[in-house]
Parts: structure tokens; sequence; C-alpha cells
């Protein structure tokens, strides 16, 4: 069952990575048309920046889900490396349900927001719903969750194939 488990997770992680760096790749082709659209060709375009900022937002959120698990997020461990053993892991422990905390938060509200935004429409944007526009917060949370009740119940997956490929590709062609 765990094993079940960390490879489903593993596809939710690749999914926030191509997720992630696909938004990148789109706002890096759409903000340069923008701008050769509006000084080129002399007819601005109104979609390349709301969108180029709302595929910011994805990234950001389902971004920091995959870099949740990487280990790669930003954290202040002074205090906690210097304490004994056992304290670190409670201090761990504690981290973890503050963390769940955040999601559940994330999910929740976010969700609601996404429904009360429902029946507006971007002005920028006239087809597109505001409530749309909102969705990376709660899928964001959720995924996010997924990861902070892995760490908790699976431990640490940070040194995974899956998250370190890279480093493991690199050692292969070396060898």
């Amino acid at each position: 069952m765990k094993n079940l488990l960390l490879r489903i997770n593993d596809k939710i992680y690749m999914t926030c990575i191509w997720v992630a760096g696909l938004s990148v790749l789109a706002v890096a082709l759409m903000i340069p048309w923008g701008v050769f659209a509006r000084y080129v060709l002399g007819t601005g375009s109104s979609w390349p920046e709301p969108t180029a900022i709302l595929l910011m937002i994805v990234f950001t959120f389902i971004g920091a889900a995959a870099s949740y698990r990487s280990g790669s997020h930003m954290a202040v461990d002074m205090v906690t490396s210097r304490l004994p053993p056992h304290w670190q892991t409670l201090a761990s422990v504690f981290t973890q349900l503050l963390m769940a905390a955040v999601c559940i938060f994330m999910t929740i509200w976010g969700t609601k927001l996404c429904m009360t935004t429902w029946n507006q429409f971007m002005s920028a944007i006239p087809t597109l719903r505001v409530g749309i526009t909102y969705m990376p917060i709660p899928i964001g949370g959720f995924l996010t969750l997924i990861f902070v009740l892995e760490k908790l119940f699976l431990g640490d997956q940070s040194q995974r194939r899956v998250v370190q490929f890279d480093l493991i590709e690199e050692s292969e062609g070396a060898v």
C-alpha cells in the first residue's frame, strides 16, 4: 500500500512540475509577443499581460507544492538544528501540523472564494470567470496537503528518484 501511495504521489509531483514549467514557458512566450504586438505591429493585445499574471499564479501555487515535496522550499532551521534529536522530531511534527492547517485553510477558503466569484468575469478577458482565476489557491493547497500528509505518515520523500532525477541523470552521465 505504501509503495502504491508513493507512486501516485510521484505522478502528482511530476504533474505539478510539468504544470509549473509549462506555465513559465507560456509566460516567457506571451510577454515578448505582447511587446512585439504593441511596439512593432502597433496594435497592443490586451490578453498577454493578464494571462501572464494568471499563469504566474498557477506557477506559484502548483510549483510550491512540488517544491515542498522536494524539500527545496525556504526553511529557516537555525534554532531547530541546535535542538536535541528528540526535540527536532517534535518540532518537525509541529511544523507539519501547522503546514497541514495552512493547506486546509487554503483549500476550504480558496474553494469558497472560487464559488463566490464564479459569476463574475474578468474585464481584461471577458470570457474568463474570476472564480477560475482563483482556482490555483485551493488546488495548490490540496496538493501541498497531500505532500504534507505524505511527509507526516511516510517520511521525507525528497530523496526519491523522481524528485532527484536531475542529480541521478548527471551521475549516470558521468559514469
